[in-house]
């Protein structure tokens, strides 16, 4: 007969921690976030590591250039989705690469023989003043010029004259070179009295701008995750069949790790990628593998070269894979096993993989529930769909604001290759659902409200690192009177009218 395990699946929900003594030093400004991303040796370094432990699911409903960005200034990693073709997700990663820290490409761009009606019509989409004026109205063209809203008054001007006429021409223009520092490029403007300075060539062609306001937005953002050219660090996502055409093409585009995208990772498939790649590209390439409940299946990873191991089959909210297929374990378990057996493997070689818990999160506590358990890190998807920087689209249902959000396994996703097991190339049977979660808003807001919750907790728990919190954490089970004890209860809430006032 079949072997049972005599643990129960258990998630997230039924556990809580219990405080521990916290020193006068126990407060959130003193708690590190930070994490490793990547395998390394005892007493060594990570090559790369996180500065909060958060990155963004692998799916077409939350993962981008724009959430790589935008995830990154906040210190974390976005996997852009694989489920698309090669170019379009190469493009991807190359255009967030492109986003270096302060330097942004451009992306209101005209010719010369456009006219005023272009500009206003172009200021209207876009939203932005500053315009540059290239030869061929491209990104990088070679720059001939800028238009802001100083250049000109639509109430005195015809909408159809050129822009050559009223553009502040290039030999008038503050500019910096190619290979500039944002320090020195922020020196120029402010020493210039100037609300941009674009950034070209030796050959006059446009590379990028660097604008004032975002002076402060920079220095607002102290986690931000940088490689060592003050590029963001960009994920992606790849699948165990056109891996081959798919990698050669993301490291080109500057991709800074990669993981398999798959709904079970315990199999032939993964070591046959996984070895392909070490065979092509040493350790330079770093890839994340996944995804498994057990030890048995972090073990199996592990030998096969992975630099990191996502945990979790079936716990996401879009995630069908129990219900059609009934295999999966409950997050809470899987996550415990295979942090057990990531540290017995680490006191047997010398060498940590982290391990990232992928699903299951429902509430903001549960992250800090799974780093106390063993995790590195947490993969998310439904929480940041919700987000302005997510790719799917803002509706009103209902009345509320909501946005779309789809599992890889959906009919609309029609990600096959994340559930591939060899055979014909088509899905026989849907893993996921089409679905809406409520609008929340911007990343930033609600990233920053979240880490602060897990930081206090940690003060709460005594501890000020997530290795700490590994280490000393004590967690308890809770009964299902328990867990209705722990909310509002046996009171009638007020109903805080949009009408009332303090």
């Amino acid at each position: 007969m079949a072997t049972i395990l005599k643990e129960q699946s258990r998630t997230f929900s039924e556990y809580l921690l219990i405080p521990g003594y916290s020193g006068s030093d126990a407060i959130p400004e003193n708690v590190s976030l930070k994490t490793p991303v990547v395998k390394f040796k005892k007493g060594e370094e990570p090559e790369l590591s996180m500065n909060i432990p958060l990155t963004s699911a692998v799916m077409q409903a939350v993962s981008d250039n724009n959430m790589a960005v935008a995830l990154a200034k906040e210190g974390g990693i976005s996997f852009i989705f694989g489920s698309q073709p090669i170019e379009k997700q190469a493009a991807m990663v190359k255009k967030a690469k492109s986003h270096k820290a302060g330097f942004v490409p451009s992306d209101s761009n005209l010719r010369p023989d456009q006219t005023l009606k272009d500009i206003i019509e172009l200021k209207a989409e876009k939203g932005h003043s500053t315009v540059s004026i290239t030869e061929d109205g491209t990104p990088e063209g070679k720059l001939l010029g800028i238009v802001t809203s100083r250049d000109y008054r639509v109430s005195r001007m015809d909408p159809e004259t050129p822009i050559s006429e009223f553009m502040t021409p290039f030999d008038k223009v503050i500019y910096g070179k190619d290979g500039i520092t944002l320090s020195e490029a922020n020196d120029i403007i402010w020493d210039n009295k100037i609300n941009q300075l674009p950034i070209v060539d030796d050959n006059q062609r446009l590379k990028a701008f660097v604008f004032r306001k975002d002076y402060d937005s920079h220095k607002e953002n102290p986690n931000e995750l940088l490689d060592a050219d003050k590029r963001y660090v960009v994920g992606a996502g790849i699948n165990t069949r056109d891996y081959k055409e798919r990698v050669p093409a993301l490291i080109k585009a500057g991709v800074d790790i990669m993981t398999i995208d798959s709904s079970e990772g315990y199999s032939e498939w993964q070591a046959i990628t996984l070895k392909w790649i070490r065979d092509n590209y040493g350790d330079k390439v770093k890839i994340g593998a996944g995804n498994v409940v057990d030890g048995d299946g972090f073990n199996f990873l592990a030998d096969c070269g992975a630099d990191f191991i996502k945990v979790g089959i079936g716990g996401g909210s879009i995630c069908i894979t129990r219900e059609q297929k009934g295999i999966g374990r409950g997050q809470a378990s899987a996550v415990i096993d295979v942090a057990q057996a990531r540290d017995e493997y680490y006191k047997k070689t010398g060498t940590y993989i982290p391990i990232c818990s992928d699903g299951g999160i429902v509430h903001d506590y549960h992250i800090t529930l799974a780093l106390a358990m063993g995790a590195d890190f947490v993969m998310l998807g439904r929480y940041f769909a919700r987000f302005d920087e997510s790719p799917s689209s803002k509706l009103i249902v209902n009345g509320n604001y909501v946005k779309e959000y789809w599992g890889e396994g959906s009919a609309r996703a029609r990600n096959w290759q994340r559930y591939d097991l060899g055979g014909d190339g088509k899905m026989k049977f849907e893993e996921g659902v089409d679905s809406y979660v409520p609008y929340a808003g911007t990343l930033r807001d609600n990233v920053g409200r979240t880490l602060s919750k897990v930081k206090s907790t940690m003060c709460n728990c005594g501890v000020l690192t997530i290795p700490d919190l590994q280490k000393n954490a004590k967690l308890t089970l809770v009964s299902s009177v328990s867990i209705v004890e722990g909310g509002a209860h046996d009171v009638i809430p007020k109903e805080i009218s949009a009408t009332s006032t303090k």
